[in-house]
Protein backbone atom coordinates (compact mmCIF):
# COMPACT_ATOMS: atom_id res chain seq x y z
CA UNK A 1 0.00 0.00 0.00
CA UNK A 2 1.38 3.48 -0.65
CA UNK A 3 1.50 5.73 2.49
CA UNK A 4 0.54 9.17 1.97
CA UNK A 5 4.61 9.87 1.17
CA UNK A 6 5.03 7.86 -1.64
CA UNK A 7 1.60 8.74 -3.04
CA UNK A 8 2.86 12.13 -2.60
CA UNK A 9 6.00 11.24 -4.84
CA UNK A 10 4.07 9.48 -7.25
CA UNK A 11 1.61 11.91 -8.18
CA UNK A 12 4.87 14.72 -8.43
CA UNK A 13 6.26 11.96 -10.91
CA UNK A 14 3.28 11.80 -12.66
CA UNK A 15 2.62 15.88 -13.27
CA UNK A 16 6.04 16.01 -14.46
CA UNK A 17 6.03 13.39 -17.19
CA UNK A 18 2.63 14.84 -18.06
CA UNK A 19 4.05 18.53 -18.46
CA UNK A 20 7.50 17.64 -20.46
CA UNK A 21 5.35 15.32 -22.76
CA UNK A 22 3.28 18.15 -23.30
CA UNK A 23 6.01 20.71 -23.97
CA UNK A 24 7.36 18.45 -26.23
CA UNK A 25 4.20 17.92 -28.37
CA UNK A 26 4.28 21.69 -28.49
CA UNK A 27 7.52 22.42 -29.71
CA UNK A 28 7.20 19.65 -31.92
CA UNK A 29 4.21 20.81 -33.30
CA UNK A 30 5.24 24.48 -33.92
CA UNK A 31 8.92 24.15 -35.24
CA UNK A 32 9.04 24.35 -38.76
CA UNK A 33 10.14 21.00 -40.53
CA UNK A 34 13.55 20.39 -42.42
CA UNK A 35 11.52 20.99 -45.56
CA UNK A 36 9.80 24.26 -44.58
CA UNK A 37 12.88 25.33 -43.47
CA UNK A 38 14.67 24.64 -47.04
CA UNK A 39 11.51 26.49 -48.65
CA UNK A 40 11.87 29.67 -46.62
CA UNK A 41 15.64 29.49 -47.31
CA UNK A 42 14.87 29.22 -50.96
CA UNK A 43 11.93 31.82 -51.32
CA UNK A 44 14.41 34.11 -49.88
CA UNK A 45 17.36 33.60 -51.62
CA UNK A 46 14.91 34.09 -54.62
CA UNK A 47 13.63 37.39 -53.28
CA UNK A 48 17.49 38.26 -53.25
CA UNK A 49 18.06 37.43 -56.59
CA UNK A 50 15.52 39.42 -57.88
CA UNK A 51 15.97 42.13 -55.67
CA UNK A 52 19.62 42.45 -57.09
CA UNK A 53 18.31 41.78 -60.42
CA UNK A 54 16.21 44.96 -60.29
CA UNK A 55 18.41 47.26 -59.03
CA UNK A 56 20.84 46.28 -61.58
CA UNK A 57 18.62 46.56 -64.34
CA UNK A 58 17.81 50.14 -62.63
CA UNK A 59 21.52 50.95 -62.91
CA UNK A 60 22.09 49.76 -66.72
CA UNK A 61 19.29 50.55 -68.99
CA UNK A 62 18.91 47.95 -71.30
CA UNK A 63 20.41 47.79 -74.99
CA UNK A 64 18.61 49.59 -77.77
CA UNK A 65 16.42 46.74 -79.35
CA UNK A 66 18.24 45.60 -82.68
CA UNK A 67 16.74 47.05 -86.31
CA UNK A 68 14.96 43.93 -88.04
CA UNK A 69 15.48 43.58 -91.69
CA UNK A 70 13.65 44.81 -94.04
CA UNK A 71 13.81 45.47 -98.09
CA UNK A 72 14.91 48.96 -98.54
CA UNK A 73 14.15 48.27 -102.60
CA UNK A 74 11.11 50.57 -102.31
CA UNK A 75 12.59 53.84 -100.27
CA UNK A 76 13.94 57.08 -101.00
CA UNK A 77 17.23 57.65 -100.30
CA UNK A 78 16.40 60.13 -97.71
CA UNK A 79 14.40 57.30 -96.24
CA UNK A 80 17.14 55.04 -96.22
CA UNK A 81 19.74 56.94 -94.89
CA UNK A 82 17.40 57.58 -92.03
CA UNK A 83 17.01 53.67 -91.38
CA UNK A 84 20.77 52.77 -91.69
CA UNK A 85 21.83 55.59 -89.51
CA UNK A 86 19.55 57.16 -86.58
CA UNK A 87 19.76 60.47 -84.70
CA UNK A 88 20.05 60.87 -81.15
CA UNK A 89 20.62 64.06 -79.99
CA UNK A 90 21.48 63.47 -76.23
CA UNK A 91 24.57 61.27 -77.27
CA UNK A 92 27.99 62.85 -77.18
CA UNK A 93 29.87 64.44 -80.26
CA UNK A 94 32.01 61.67 -81.35
CA UNK A 95 35.77 62.56 -80.75
CA UNK A 96 36.91 62.03 -84.59
CA UNK A 97 38.78 64.71 -86.79
CA UNK A 98 38.38 63.92 -90.47
CA UNK A 99 40.68 65.38 -92.98
CA UNK A 100 41.15 64.37 -96.94
CA UNK A 101 44.43 65.11 -99.18
CA UNK A 102 46.00 63.38 -102.05
CA UNK A 103 48.54 61.58 -99.26
CA UNK A 104 49.16 60.97 -95.90
CA UNK A 105 51.13 62.81 -93.11
CA UNK A 106 53.62 59.87 -92.81
CA UNK A 107 54.57 60.60 -96.66
CA UNK A 108 57.57 62.55 -97.58
CA UNK A 109 55.32 65.05 -99.85
CA UNK A 110 52.73 65.92 -97.65
CA UNK A 111 52.82 69.94 -97.27
CA UNK A 112 50.08 70.14 -94.70
CA UNK A 113 52.00 69.15 -92.11
CA UNK A 114 52.09 72.09 -89.52
CA UNK A 115 48.14 72.58 -90.36
CA UNK A 116 47.32 69.10 -89.67
CA UNK A 117 49.27 69.09 -86.63
CA UNK A 118 47.70 71.69 -85.33
CA UNK A 119 44.42 69.52 -84.64
CA UNK A 120 46.11 66.91 -83.09
CA UNK A 121 47.45 69.23 -80.57
CA UNK A 122 44.51 71.31 -79.29
CA UNK A 123 42.74 67.92 -79.17
CA UNK A 124 44.41 65.58 -77.36
CA UNK A 125 42.67 62.39 -77.12
CA UNK A 126 40.77 62.49 -80.36
CA UNK A 127 40.89 59.82 -83.76
CA UNK A 128 42.59 62.21 -85.90
CA UNK A 129 42.41 60.54 -89.50
CA UNK A 130 43.61 62.26 -92.77
CA UNK A 131 42.30 60.02 -95.62
CA UNK A 132 43.01 59.77 -98.90
CA UNK A 133 41.33 59.24 -102.02
CA UNK A 134 41.92 55.34 -101.92
CA UNK A 135 40.74 54.85 -98.59
CA UNK A 136 37.85 57.13 -98.64
CA UNK A 137 36.68 54.69 -101.34
CA UNK A 138 37.20 52.05 -99.28
CA UNK A 139 35.72 53.54 -95.92
CA UNK A 140 32.39 54.71 -98.17
CA UNK A 141 31.89 51.02 -99.56
CA UNK A 142 31.48 50.26 -95.81
CA UNK A 143 29.49 53.00 -94.66
CA UNK A 144 26.97 53.40 -97.38
CA UNK A 145 26.83 49.62 -98.91
CA UNK A 146 23.00 48.74 -98.19
CA UNK A 147 22.55 52.27 -100.17
CA UNK A 148 24.15 51.98 -103.95
CA UNK A 149 22.71 55.06 -104.89
CA UNK A 150 25.15 57.10 -102.95
CA UNK A 151 28.21 55.06 -103.82
CA UNK A 152 27.17 55.66 -107.51
CA UNK A 153 26.78 59.30 -106.84
CA UNK A 154 30.47 59.19 -104.94
CA UNK A 155 32.55 57.48 -107.75
CA UNK A 156 29.99 59.62 -110.49
CA UNK A 157 31.11 63.26 -109.50
CA UNK A 158 33.36 64.31 -112.11
CA UNK A 159 35.88 66.49 -109.81
CA UNK A 160 38.31 65.99 -107.26
CA UNK A 161 36.59 68.30 -105.06
CA UNK A 162 33.24 67.41 -105.66
CA UNK A 163 34.27 63.87 -104.09
CA UNK A 164 35.71 66.05 -101.21
CA UNK A 165 32.71 67.91 -100.72
CA UNK A 166 30.24 64.59 -100.83
CA UNK A 167 32.69 62.65 -98.69
CA UNK A 168 32.56 65.07 -95.83
CA UNK A 169 28.71 65.01 -95.44
CA UNK A 170 29.02 61.26 -95.73
CA UNK A 171 31.97 60.75 -93.38
CA UNK A 172 30.00 63.09 -90.66
CA UNK A 173 26.69 61.36 -90.67
CA UNK A 174 27.89 58.16 -90.30
CA UNK A 175 30.35 58.89 -87.74
CA UNK A 176 30.39 62.10 -86.37
CA UNK A 177 32.65 64.32 -84.78
CA UNK A 178 34.95 67.16 -86.87
CA UNK A 179 35.57 67.67 -90.77
CA UNK A 180 37.67 70.60 -91.34
CA UNK A 181 40.01 71.13 -94.21
CA UNK A 182 43.32 70.28 -94.81
CA UNK A 183 44.36 74.19 -95.46
CA UNK A 184 43.10 74.78 -91.75
CA UNK A 185 44.82 75.77 -87.84
CA UNK A 186 42.81 75.27 -85.09
CA UNK A 187 43.45 77.81 -82.96
CA UNK A 188 41.18 76.59 -79.95
CA UNK A 189 39.73 73.10 -79.33
CA UNK A 190 35.93 72.16 -80.24
CA UNK A 191 35.41 71.70 -76.64
CA UNK A 192 35.01 75.64 -76.16
CA UNK A 193 32.89 76.13 -79.83
CA UNK A 194 29.51 75.64 -78.05
CA UNK A 195 28.93 78.07 -75.23
CA UNK A 196 29.24 76.74 -71.25
CA UNK A 197 25.30 77.84 -70.79
CA UNK A 198 24.17 75.73 -74.12
CA UNK A 199 24.11 72.05 -72.74
CA UNK A 200 25.90 69.66 -75.54
CA UNK A 201 23.58 67.18 -75.31
CA UNK A 202 20.76 69.75 -77.10
CA UNK A 203 23.06 70.64 -79.86
CA UNK A 204 23.41 68.15 -82.94
CA UNK A 205 25.21 70.07 -85.14
CA UNK A 206 27.83 73.59 -85.43
CA UNK A 207 28.48 75.62 -88.61
CA UNK A 208 30.45 78.81 -88.90
CA UNK A 209 29.51 81.88 -91.02
CA UNK A 210 31.60 81.97 -94.22
CA UNK A 211 30.53 85.29 -95.62
CA UNK A 212 28.20 88.18 -94.52
CA UNK A 213 28.34 90.94 -97.58
CA UNK A 214 26.46 93.59 -96.45
CA UNK A 215 26.45 95.62 -99.34
CA UNK A 216 24.37 96.15 -102.41
CA UNK A 217 26.59 93.96 -105.09
CA UNK A 218 26.76 91.23 -102.76
CA UNK A 219 25.48 88.74 -105.85
CA UNK A 220 28.53 89.77 -107.70
CA UNK A 221 30.86 88.16 -105.02
CA UNK A 222 29.14 85.51 -102.90
CA UNK A 223 26.76 83.22 -104.08
CA UNK A 224 24.08 83.64 -100.78
CA UNK A 225 23.21 87.16 -99.02
CA UNK A 226 24.59 84.65 -95.64
CA UNK A 227 27.25 82.16 -96.72
CA UNK A 228 27.48 78.97 -94.19
CA UNK A 229 30.87 77.83 -94.66
CA UNK A 230 31.76 73.39 -95.39
CA UNK A 231 35.18 73.84 -94.67
CA UNK A 232 34.99 73.04 -90.93
CA UNK A 233 31.45 71.52 -89.50
CA UNK A 234 30.90 69.17 -86.42
CA UNK A 235 28.33 66.81 -86.17
CA UNK A 236 26.68 64.06 -84.18
CA UNK A 237 25.54 60.90 -86.47
CA UNK A 238 22.48 60.83 -88.41
CA UNK A 239 21.72 64.77 -88.43
CA UNK A 240 18.68 65.71 -90.37
CA UNK A 241 20.38 68.21 -92.41
CA UNK A 242 23.60 65.83 -93.38
CA UNK A 243 20.50 63.46 -94.13
CA UNK A 244 18.88 66.30 -96.60
CA UNK A 245 22.24 67.23 -98.14
CA UNK A 246 23.51 63.82 -98.99
CA UNK A 247 19.99 63.27 -100.31
CA UNK A 248 20.05 66.65 -102.63
CA UNK A 249 23.13 65.30 -104.05
CA UNK A 250 22.54 61.87 -104.93
CA UNK A 251 19.23 63.21 -106.89
CA UNK A 252 20.90 66.11 -108.32
CA UNK A 253 23.53 63.75 -109.54
CA UNK A 254 22.44 61.23 -111.22
CA UNK A 255 19.94 63.42 -112.73
CA UNK A 256 22.81 65.05 -114.53
CA UNK A 257 24.42 61.68 -115.28
CA UNK A 258 21.05 60.25 -116.67
CA UNK A 259 20.95 63.26 -118.84
CA UNK A 260 24.64 63.01 -119.88
CA UNK A 261 25.63 66.47 -118.38
CA UNK A 262 28.05 65.43 -116.43
CA UNK A 263 30.92 65.14 -118.49
CA UNK A 264 30.25 68.89 -119.31
CA UNK A 265 30.31 69.77 -115.44
CA UNK A 266 32.70 73.00 -115.34
CA UNK A 267 34.40 74.17 -111.70
CA UNK A 268 32.22 77.34 -111.47
CA UNK A 269 29.24 75.07 -110.34
CA UNK A 270 30.83 72.91 -107.83
CA UNK A 271 28.86 75.13 -105.00
CA UNK A 272 26.14 74.99 -106.00
CA UNK A 273 26.27 71.15 -106.66
CA UNK A 274 28.25 70.00 -103.74
CA UNK A 275 29.97 73.14 -102.07
CA UNK A 276 28.40 76.57 -99.87
CA UNK A 277 25.54 77.69 -102.01
CA UNK A 278 23.36 74.20 -101.38
CA UNK A 279 24.77 73.87 -97.85
CA UNK A 280 23.48 77.14 -96.71
CA UNK A 281 20.26 76.34 -98.50
CA UNK A 282 20.18 72.92 -96.91
CA UNK A 283 20.48 74.27 -93.77
CA UNK A 284 17.88 77.60 -94.24
CA UNK A 285 15.29 74.75 -95.51
CA UNK A 286 16.21 72.90 -92.11
CA UNK A 287 15.38 76.43 -90.06
CA UNK A 288 11.95 76.48 -91.63
CA UNK A 289 10.94 73.44 -91.94
CA UNK A 290 7.47 72.11 -90.17
CA UNK A 291 8.84 68.65 -89.41
CA UNK A 292 11.51 69.85 -87.28
CA UNK A 293 10.64 73.45 -86.14
CA UNK A 294 7.41 74.81 -84.61
CA UNK A 295 6.51 77.30 -87.54
CA UNK A 296 2.89 78.00 -86.48
CA UNK A 297 4.32 79.66 -83.14
CA UNK A 298 7.41 80.90 -85.02
CA UNK A 299 8.15 84.45 -85.11
CA UNK A 300 8.71 84.45 -88.58
CA UNK A 301 10.40 82.40 -91.59
CA UNK A 302 14.40 82.23 -91.06
CA UNK A 303 16.52 84.09 -93.58
CA UNK A 304 19.92 85.87 -93.67
CA UNK A 305 18.94 88.69 -91.62
CA UNK A 306 18.54 86.81 -88.60
CA UNK A 307 22.39 85.61 -88.57
CA UNK A 308 23.87 89.67 -90.45
CA UNK A 309 26.29 91.06 -88.29
CA UNK A 310 26.86 88.32 -85.53
CA UNK A 311 29.37 88.89 -83.19
CA UNK A 312 28.54 85.69 -81.19
CA UNK A 313 27.27 82.62 -81.49
CA UNK A 314 23.44 81.94 -81.95
CA UNK A 315 21.52 78.80 -81.32
CA UNK A 316 18.59 77.73 -83.34
CA UNK A 317 16.95 74.23 -82.45
CA UNK A 318 19.77 72.12 -82.32
CA UNK A 319 21.67 73.81 -84.48
CA UNK A 320 24.86 76.56 -82.87
CA UNK A 321 26.07 79.40 -85.87
CA UNK A 322 29.12 80.71 -85.13
CA UNK A 323 29.92 84.42 -85.88
CA UNK A 324 32.05 84.67 -89.02
CA UNK A 325 35.27 85.38 -86.58
CA UNK A 326 34.78 81.80 -85.70
CA UNK A 327 36.28 79.93 -88.59
CA UNK A 328 37.01 82.87 -90.82
CA UNK A 329 39.26 85.42 -88.53
CA UNK A 330 41.44 87.88 -90.05
CA UNK A 331 40.15 88.25 -93.31
CA UNK A 332 39.74 92.03 -92.80
CA UNK A 333 36.20 92.70 -94.22
CA UNK A 334 32.73 91.39 -93.05
CA UNK A 335 32.82 92.04 -89.30
CA UNK A 336 35.50 89.36 -88.96
CA UNK A 337 38.40 89.88 -85.98
CA UNK A 338 41.35 88.96 -85.66
CA UNK A 339 43.09 85.67 -84.83
CA UNK A 340 43.99 86.55 -81.11
CA UNK A 341 39.75 87.20 -80.74
CA UNK A 342 38.34 85.07 -78.32
CA UNK A 343 35.43 83.67 -80.85
CA UNK A 344 38.31 83.07 -83.22
CA UNK A 345 38.31 78.95 -83.80
CA UNK A 346 39.61 78.14 -86.93
CA UNK A 347 41.91 79.74 -89.44
CA UNK A 348 41.68 78.63 -93.26
CA UNK A 349 44.01 79.51 -95.65
CA UNK A 350 41.89 79.49 -98.48
CA UNK A 351 44.30 77.66 -100.70
CA UNK A 352 41.73 76.49 -102.86
CA UNK A 353 44.02 73.52 -103.52
CA UNK A 354 41.35 72.10 -106.11
CA UNK A 355 41.28 75.32 -108.23
CA UNK A 356 44.01 76.18 -110.87
CA UNK A 357 47.02 78.15 -109.24
CA UNK A 358 45.56 81.25 -110.96
CA UNK A 359 42.63 81.37 -109.78
CA UNK A 360 43.30 80.44 -105.70
CA UNK A 361 42.41 83.21 -103.78
CA UNK A 362 40.01 85.13 -106.43
CA UNK A 363 37.72 85.53 -103.88
CA UNK A 364 39.81 87.86 -101.65
CA UNK A 365 41.14 89.88 -104.95
CA UNK A 366 38.04 90.54 -105.96
CA UNK A 367 36.48 91.32 -102.73
CA UNK A 368 39.38 94.16 -102.23
CA UNK A 369 39.06 95.61 -105.15
CA UNK A 370 35.41 95.77 -105.03
CA UNK A 371 35.94 97.87 -101.39
CA UNK A 372 38.74 99.92 -103.34
CA UNK A 373 36.53 100.95 -106.01
CA UNK A 374 34.28 101.79 -103.50
CA UNK A 375 36.33 103.75 -101.90
CA UNK A 376 37.18 106.10 -104.75
CA UNK A 377 33.82 106.77 -105.62
CA UNK A 378 33.62 107.99 -102.16
CA UNK A 379 30.89 105.25 -100.18
CA UNK A 380 31.35 104.15 -96.95
CA UNK A 381 31.77 100.50 -96.41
Amino acid sequence: MLNPRRALIAAAFILAVFFLLSRSHTSTSSAPSSSERHDAQAEAAAAAAAEAAASQQRAVPPPPPQKPMIDMSGMSTYEKLDYAYSYDIESKFPAYIWQTWKHTPGEGDFEFREQEASWSIEHPGFIHEVITDSVAATLLQLLYGSIPEVLETYHALPLPVLKADFFRYLILYARGGIYSDIDTYAIRSALEWIPQQIPKETVGLVIGIEADPDRADWADWYSRRIQFCQWTIQAKPGHPVLRDIISRITNSTLTLKKAGKLSSFKGNDVVDLTGPAVWTDTIMDYFNDERFFDMEHSKGKIDYRNFTGMETSKRVGDVVVLPITSFSPGVGQMGAKDYDDPMAFVKHDFEGTWKPESERHIGEIQQELGDLQLVEDGQQI
